[in-house]
């Protein structure tokens, strides 16, 4: 069951509509919804005594084993509505959480996982000693989950300072490789959009890399980079990375710090919008967001807006007042201005380039009128 309640959001029905898909990218099946207007949450039970009870005779009406808030939960609030509905609880966070719990594949990401999970819990840890007895993993129980009935706060901050000082090590191995690829003339682009806008899908149709892609939220969580060859520019490096999506988890954002280093040290930005997507603005400012988060907000950007084939816009090309490419309009599925998309990579590679070799043009006249 979900719960949504709106406290004045002007896009309540889109973030409604997301919880769904999270909920369903997580194996769950929503059986039934709850809705609801507040002034603000209740500081005890979130929804309010009388929502409360509403959630607890649709609960018995559906046989729904599974509550979920489209909202960020406090501890006490989830032990009290647990306490209530005799049923388990969790929040958005705990969602998401779940959702990368079921998708990381690579030993690094598992890792970031983990610590995000564990860091989560760890405000949680009287709510795990009687909860987690009853329960056989499910939604919001993968991951660490069963591991905690026999731990405690101790070895629970045991075990992240280990996993902070293993993703502190690949940090720095990253960023040895990383240095090494920027000293050349390699142009390096990222992939960002929001989660489900087509990245993955736009990755493979460029580089032919079979990149895991679905019609589902959080398909990529570990980021993978090829090597793209382009016409008239060479080769170039670019790199999918995870989807972004509202109220991300700030634990999450620091746990996959080092994943998300790909977009900081980029050259070109490709953000992925869906431009089918009546929320696309709305995704765009959180995107751009967490680029603020990360560090990565100053990087340039090429938007790509992406899904033509389902709005039926033309292929095109979009400047801005200073001639340098802004926008361009594709269709990853069917491949409709992918030669577009490639002819403006080769101009920023070309630019690029061009760059680098002014710069080294001045430092070498600098270097003989030092020796001078």
């Amino acid at each position: 069951m979900i719960v949504q309640l709106d406290f004045g959001q002007t896009d309540f029905e889109d973030q409604l509509e997301e919880c769904r898909l999270l909920t369903e990218s997580a194996g769950g099946s929503v059986v039934a919804e709850v809705y609801g207007r507040r002034q603000s949450p209740d500081p005890k039970s979130f929804a309010g005594k009388g929502k409360v009870q509403e959630i607890a005779a649709m609960l018995a009406s559906e046989e729904a084993d599974l509550v979920i808030f489209n909202h960020e939960l406090s501890p006490a609030q989830e032990r009290n509505l647990e306490r209530e509905l005799k049923c388990r609880v969790i929040d958005r966070t705990s969602l998401i959480l779940d959702i990368f719990a079921l998708r990381a594949s690579s030993a690094e990401g598992k890792l970031q996982v983990e610590l995000a999970q564990l860091e989560h819990l760890s405000t949680r840890l009287v709510r795990g000693w009687t909860h987690l007895e009853r329960q056989r993993g499910g939604i919001g129980m993968r991951g660490p989950g069963e591991k905690q009935l026999e731990t405690d706060r101790r070895l629970l901050g045991n075990r992240v300072k280990l996993l902070k000082e293993r993703l502190e090590r690949l940090t720095r191995q990253r960023g040895v490789q990383r240095k090494a690829r920027m000293r050349g003339d390699t142009l390096n682009v990222s992939l960002v959009g929001y989660t489900n806008a087509g990245k993955s899908t736009l990755f493979n149709a460029l580089t032919h890399a079979g990149v895991f892609a679905a019609n589902q939220l959080f398909a990529t969580l570990d980021t993978t980079s090829r090597k793209l060859w382009i016409e008239g520019a060479g080769n170039i490096v670019i790199s999918d990375t995870v989807g972004f999506i509202r109220d991300l988890p700030h634990s999450l954002v620091d746990a996959f710090h080092a994943t998300l280093e790909a977009a900081t040290d980029a050259d070109v930005l490709l953000h992925i919008v869906d431009s089918a997507s009546h929320a696309r603005d709305e995704q765009m400012f959180e995107v751009n967001k967490v680029l603020e988060e990360i560090g990565a907000r100053q990087v340039r950007q090429l938007i790509v807006w992406n899904k033509i084939d389902l709005t039926e816009a033309e292929p095109g090309v979009e400047r801005d007042e200073y001639g340098n490419i802004a926008r361009v309009r594709v269709s990853a599925r069917s491949g409709d201005g992918l030669d577009l998309l490639r002819e403006a990579l080769a101009e920023y590679a070309r630019a690029k380039a061009e760059s680098r070799r002014k710069a080294l043009a001045e430092a070498e006249l600098q270097a003989q009128h030092d020796f001078i």
